[in-house]
């Protein structure tokens, strides 16, 4: 008796190896059924932006050529999800339907909707964790509640690495598909509509062949010095898997179960961590991706933005050279130094003083590796209005950081090429210098307005104390 087939329902889990919800579905006896279903309205207001479909374009792509390489296929279509796999259960007479759990408030919505529906119709629905080094309900404080900061977070997450398990290994042959109607990935036009992405080419290879080569590279050649250069933005000193872990094209307890053994791995590992705990954040917490986890900043007195002013910053000509270097960086690769982020982002909620939304949306529209979690919890810590003990009054000064973490100037002098001209301490600062031709002066001395923000603070925790 030939085995029944099942959907294997892929969103951000793009890859072959170490996939709990296709070894799963094979298991239970059933031939998988690869599909992908484009449905970018289900995850409103949050809809990814150009630079994420970029990514998912060559993603996709990659992942069809390594299913036809196992003799399956990746069935791809656009619509309304629950309609397209009643759809396409009735065509291939397919039993159940699998996929990889994810956490965004829209996507638990409408994937709880989806399970209650099929199981309604008599269709088997298996949802199967593989995004997360441990699922988010699984992990709660002695009260039975979040944990509300990181270090008690990671102290039991980290205790529960050595029993993740062996990775599971990819297929090496699957049965062959049903003949269904498939678009082609060019015909879901995720590809930027103007011509922006051009060194996106030089910089990044998606797909599960391009996230095992960046691993390898990583452990090969800056993990031992992890430690001492992840926020030198000026050496490749970071893993660059954001974008790849992002849609799944490794797992994550791949990159555990080939780093752990490396006595340097420490770190990285706990970086890791924070990538499960924005994750868990966001499950139990998710007004935040919206609104301040820390409910006060809600009467918070943020500046009305002047167009001119955000523009500036999300141009990269804000008059201070580290972060307006980060944001060119981001606009032209689609990707900036985490170190960077930081800067980039306490100028804009800080010394500009401009509600952490905007400059939220912003990463979102033009990082390859934007990641609704990682963003909304990203800038909530930046902001102060997060899951921290150090709030709002931690203002980096984008000054001395450049002078610490770029002190050659070279990261500023790759993507600022006005002021490759400058040496020293003054390229972290050509106002010192009499500033330099073509290039703009400070929109707002970093001094005044830092002690702005603090006074802004301060007023708002005054009126909290003067509350009856």
């Amino acid at each position: 008796m030939p085995r029944p087939s099942a959907l294997l329902w892929l969103r951000r889990d793009l890859r072959l190896d170490d996939h709990p919800a296709l070894q799963r579905l094979i298991a239970d006896g059933y031939n998988p059924i690869p599909v992908y279903l484009h449905a970018p309205q289900e995850q409103q207001p949050w809809v990814p932006g150009e630079a994420n479909q970029w990514w998912l374009h060559h993603s996709l792509s990659q992942a069809r050529k390594g299913f036809r390489r196992l003799n399956s296929d990746l069935i791809i279509r656009r619509g309304d999800s629950l309609d397209l796999l009643l759809e396409l259960i009735a065509q291939s007479d397919a039993k159940a339907v699998y996929w990889q759990r994810l956490y965004e408030p829209a996507i638990v919505e409408r994937d709880t909707h989806i399970k209650q529906r099929l199981k309604e119709r008599g269709i088997a629905a298996h949802s199967c964790s593989g995004h997360l080094l441990a699922e988010p309900d699984h992990l709660l404080n002695k009260t039975g509640g979040p944990y509300r900061v990181f270090t008690p977070y990671w102290r039991v997450l980290s205790a529960q690495l050595a029993q993740l398990g062996e990775p599971l290994a990819a297929p090496t042959q699957l049965p062959a598909v049903p003949k269904l109607d498939s678009l082609n990935v060019d015909q879901l036009g995720l590809l930027p509509q103007i011509n922006w992405d051009a060194e996106f080419y030089t910089h990044w290879q998606p797909g599960e062949a391009g996230a095992h080569e960046a691993l390898h590279r990583f452990a090969d050649e800056a993990l031992s010095d992890y430690d001492g250069d992840r926020d030198r933005p000026d050496r490749r000193g970071t893993s660059a898997l954001s974008a790849h872990l992002h849609f799944g094209e490794i797992s994550v307890r791949r990159i555990v179960h080939d780093l752990a053994a490396q006595d340097s791995a420490g770190p990285y590992l706990r970086e890791l961590g924070w990538r499960d705990y924005s994750h868990y954040l966001l499950r139990h917490f998710p007004q935040t991706t919206n609104q301040p986890l820390n409910q006060r900043f809600e009467s918070f007195d943020w500046s009305e933005p002047d167009p001119q002013l955000l523009s500036a910053w999300q141009r990269g000509r804000t008059g201070i050279p580290l972060v307006d270097a980060g944001m060119r960086q981001l606009w032209q690769t689609g990707w900036m130094h985490n170190r960077v982020r930081m800067l980039v982002a306490s100028f804009l909620c800080k010394n500009l003083r401009y509600h952490w939304l905007h400059g939220a949306r912003w990463f979102w529209d033009t990082l390859v590796d934007a990641d609704l979690a990682n963003n909304s919890q990203g800038w909530q810590w930046t902001a102060g209005t997060g899951v921290d003990a150090a709030p709002y009054f931690r203002i980096f000064n984008p000054v001395t950081q450049g002078q610490r973490f770029d002190p050659n100037g070279n990261y500023v002098r790759r993507w600022v090429p006005e002021l490759a001209g400058l040496s020293g301490r003054a390229i972290h600062q050509p106002w010192t210098v009499g500033g330099v031709a073509g290039y703009p002066r400070p929109l707002v001395d970093l001094k005044t307005s830092r002690q702005a923000a603090l006074d802004a603070f301060k007023a708002l925790k005054d009126n909290a104390q003067a509350r009856p």
